[in-house]
């Protein structure tokens, strides 16, 4: 039996690139790179490619041996075109970029470029936690909050390429904050690693708070005073976990999966994120045949990775 060609990967991060070989679901060797997203993507294109020559001949392949090349990226992806429609903050040149000609000129291959929350997902449902389960959703805690959504063994995502991925901007306060976005009170703008700082520092009790000896407030610093039982950081931590699972459940109600899947930077206090959200789901969501199951993304760091190099291979 032939092995299957093997994917070149990029998982285009706001704070770092993830480089990799993919074959098979495994992530044959993998480096990474500052992304420096806030100066562009085109002036990190000659390092990425560099790097990528360096592990092709690291790992003796050559282009007969290769499928393609599959990006993953933040913003809203036309996956037909390969085109970056919109981004938000990070990598701000990306719909400029003609990635086609980019991966075409620099390696002789075809190119498959999908939103990032997407590539994880597809990597989770077919090599993780997600894996067997063909009605499954992702949400990702981090610098913001992504999802995205398989239903009935299809990676959602819609006319517009939309559909799914804007979890992080549903409305769940009407009286809220002016979100990045332009929308008011969305799930970001509520509880992400963006946002986090301005909201602890804007509240009444701050200067009362041991928050004001962090350098940097993020939810690793909001978890810790948590848990020293600093009355400031354990009000804006349950805040913050009501905001995740009135997201997790609006994602039910919109999607109906078995399982939702929970990873980003955020989910090194998982094992107090996940029975928080079990729970309140159990309580609250509307599912009648009964109940959604709640699991930590199991390949988090490399799940982007494997997304990619599978719809290289596979276009779902």
């Amino acid at each position: 039996m032939m092995k299957e060609p093997i994917a070149i990967a990029m998982d285009l991060g706001g704070t770092k690139i993830k480089l990799g070989l993919v074959q098979g679901g495994k992530v044959l060797a993998m480096t990474q790179m500052d992304a420096y997203s806030d100066q562009g993507l085109r002036g990190r294109l000659p390092y990425i490619r560099l790097t990528i020559d360096s592990l092709l001949e690291e790992n003796k392949l050559a282009a007969p041996q290769l499928g393609g090349v599959g990006v993953s990226i933040p913003g809203i992806v036309d996956s037909v075109q390969k085109r970056v429609l919109s981004i938000d903050k990070k990598f701000g040149d990306a719909p400029e970029i003609d990635f086609t000609a980019w991966a075409r000129e620099a390696w002789g291959l075809p190119i498959i470029l999908e939103n990032d929350a997407r590539a994880a997902l597809v990597g989770e449902w077919q090599y993780g936690n997600g894996k067997g389960v063909n009605n499954v959703v992702l949400m990702t805690l981090g610098t913001g909050v992504g999802t995205s959504a398989v239903i009935e063994g299809k990676l959602l995502r819609g006319k517009h390429f939309q559909a799914g991925i804007l979890g992080g901007h549903f409305t769940i306060n009407v009286a809220g904050r002016l979100c990045n976005c332009g929308n008011v009170g969305c799930v970001e703008v509520e509880a992400a690693s963006w946002s986090i700082e301005d909201k602890v520092k804007a509240h009444p009790n701050y200067t009362k708070s041991l928050l004001r000896v962090e350098p940097k407030i993020d939810f690793a610093a909001l978890f810790r005073w948590a848990e020293e039982k600093d009355a400031l950081a354990q009000q804006l931590r349950d805040e913050s976990l009501d905001v995740w699972a009135a997201c997790a459940i609006n994602l039910i109600h919109a999607y109906d999966p078995e399982v939702l899947l929970v990873g980003g930077g955020i989910m090194a206090s998982g094992a107090y994120i996940i029975p928080y959200l079990q729970e309140k789901i159990n309580q609250l969501a509307w599912t009648p045949w009964g109940k959604v199951e709640v699991k930590p993304a199991s390949s988090f760091n490399s799940a982007a990775l494997l997304g990619a190099g599978y719809l290289v291979l596979h276009q779902n």
